[in-house]
């Protein structure tokens, strides 16, 4: 009878255990906010009734909370009562429950809370790299937004059609898409790679624009020896730049009349090409040497700054604004601003015209697309509900339209700007859209947008449709001036450029970047020892190029190639 009793009791504790496990594990299902072990919050059907069409607001039916991880700019006041925020969230019927970190504290938090699991539904912008999109999107901590974009995000969708390069430079390797980027296209901004020449110069020395190599030696050797500053010394620096500047390196320019060349500046550049759908090293190939060696006369015969390959910016300008007399002939950078204010305070840079992408003795005649997306801002978490990942994926696609846009940059609308008067034309001469209104005693802080927190759209179209003075050189027409440039550079753009934005495989990742850096530091020191003299082009370039071979040179190119392969 004990026996009996004893087995009743230890059933009914079994059960009474079995129906509580129970009863947890269906309160666990609804319970959205604090899972982060790669499974999603919820794993049923969304309730599609809480939702007005796609296409019209507000996106939810009643109010929705979503907590969202951003930067808190420290010119931004309070992003809980900033007129975008509020805007927002009547727009869609979303409140976002702000997770704000500092934004120079970004990087490091972001690190911290994805490693550690206490990170919010949404990050709206968190700077995530193609290591991070496809690490945590292979975890399960980010969710793939493929279908979510397909069914919920016409605008996105769109961008993606519309834009050549967006879809590859956001797809991982496994076929998802994980975040999302600004767009942020940017024309002159794709055509960096320029070259500044003193136009007052080449009329006082009798020359024209240069259009080839051999003619660019010409105007140098003439900016050293005509006196063309006339102050009666030999003062002139014919070139000079900084790898410190953005496409300031002085010799990239130059190289990619004879052969693709894409370091730039400080950081940049893989020495790589695409021919015939191969990937290629173009550091030890024969134009490489002729190029090196076209460095090394201009070099020689003091054409070339020594101080470029160790100045900085601030050198530049000082150098570009010394009194009383101008010394700078020819300067390597994206922006000709890098040297001068760009006002009536400094009127020496109106005396500069772009040079535009010099034909080498092989007729090589290109320049560089930096064109492309490196990063993206916005992800949706494993801690988002069915219902929430619908409601974020609405709200990014309205922040790819363009009344977001204007709104998030620049306020509402009679503030910071207004609709464009007819005649007022934009940066293309074209009848423009919207107009900027200048703020008086304009204060460090405000609380009227976002400026540029979060996924968005900025295309070349858009960033034209804002008035703009027709005259380059205008107080303000800086911006038309550098579109100007662009329109003549973008003929040449290279046919043969790697692409930039393409995912590295994650097991390739760290390998790659190791082999990276240590060809790149190869490549540079030996350029810079070729051009200098220190070393002999011709008595050394043999050993130059067998020591790239004990430099996983071949491993770099596959990897290179398997990426290409993959984003196609």
């Amino acid at each position: 009878m004990e026996k009996s009793m004893k087995k009743k009791n230890w059933l009914g504790i079994i059960s009474c255990l079995m129906a509580c496990m129970l009863l947890l594990s269906a309160c666990g299902g609804t319970n959205s906010g604090n899972q982060s072990n790669g499974k999603t919050a919820d794993n049923g059907a969304a309730n599609e009734d809480l939702f007005n069409a796609v296409g019209s607001y507000p996106i939810v039916k009643e109010p929705m909370t979503i907590k969202m991880f951003a930067p808190q700019f420290a010119s931004i006041e309070n992003m809980d009562t900033n007129l975008f925020t509020k805007h927002l969230e009547e727009k869609t019927n979303i409140n976002i429950a702000w997770d704000l970190v500092p934004e120079n504290a970004l990087n490091d938090r972001k690190q911290l809370m994805l490693a550690g699991g206490d990170y919010p539904e949404v990050i709206l912008q968190g700077n995530l790299t193609k290591e991070e999109q496809m690490k945590y999107g292979a975890q399960g901590v980010f969710i793939p937004l493929n279908d979510l974009i397909d069914q919920y995000a016409p605008n996105i969708k769109k961008a993606m059609e519309d834009i050549p390069y967006m879809k590859a430079s956001i797809t991982t390797p496994d076929g998802n898409i994980y975040a999302l980027p600004q767009v942020n296209e940017c024309y002159h901004c794709d055509n960096a790679l320029k070259m500044w020449i003193n136009k007052k110069w080449l009329d006082q020395v009798g020359l024209p624009v240069p259009t080839t190599t051999d003619e660019f030696y010409t105007v140098l050797k003439a900016f050293k020896e005509k006196d063309p500053n006339g102050n009666g010394k030999q003062d002139e620096l014919p070139l000079t730049g900084s790898d410190e500047m953005w496409a300031g390196n002085v010799s990239a320019f130059l190289m990619n009349s004879f052969i693709l060349d894409d370091y730039v500046d400080k950081g940049s550049g893989t020495f790589l090409r695409v021919m015939d759908g191969k990937v290629d090293f173009t550091a030890n190939k024969e134009e490489w040497k002729q190029g090196l060696l076209y460095l090394n006369q201009l070099y020689k015969e003091g054409l070339i700054d020594p101080a470029a390959f160790t100045q900085n910016a601030d050198a530049v300008q000082q150098m570009a604004n010394r009194e009383p007399d101008n010394i700078m002939g020819t300067l390597s950078t994206a922006l000709i601003s890098y040297a001068y204010s760009m006002d009536d305070k400094a009127p020496r840079h109106k005396d500069y015209v772009a040079l535009p992408p010099l034909k080498g003795p092989n007729g090589v005649q290109q320049t560089l697309n930096f064109a492309g997306i490196a990063v993206s801002q916005f992800a949706i978490t494993n801690k988002a509900t069915k219902e929430q990942q619908i409601a974020a994926i609405r709200l990014a696609d309205y922040l790819y339209t363009e009344e977001a846009i204007v709104l998030q940059e620049y306020g509402p609308e009679g503030k910071g700007w207004r609709k464009a008067e007819s005649g007022e034309k934009g940066m293309d001469g074209k009848q423009a859209k919207y107009t900027a209104i200048p703020i008086p005693d304009k204060k460090p802080t405000h609380n009227d947008g976002w400026e540029q927190i979060g996924p968005s759209l900025r295309t070349y179209a858009y960033r034209a449709s804002w008035t703009a003075p027709q005259d380059p050189l205008a107080p303000d027409g800086y911006g038309t001036r550098l579109n100007k440039v662009s329109e003549e550079y973008e003929p040449y753009q290279s046919k043969e450029q790697y692409p930039s934005g393409l995912f590295i495989a994650l097991e390739d990742a760290e390998l790659v970047a190791q082999i990276k850096t240590t060809l790149v530091d190869y490549v540079k020191s030996n350029m810079a020892q070729f051009i200098t003299g220190s070393k002999d082009i011709n008595k050394e370039w043999d050993a130059y190029v067998k020591g790239l071979d004990g430099m996983q040179l071949n491993q770099y190119l596959e990897i290179y190639q398997k990426a290409l392969d993959a984003g196609k």
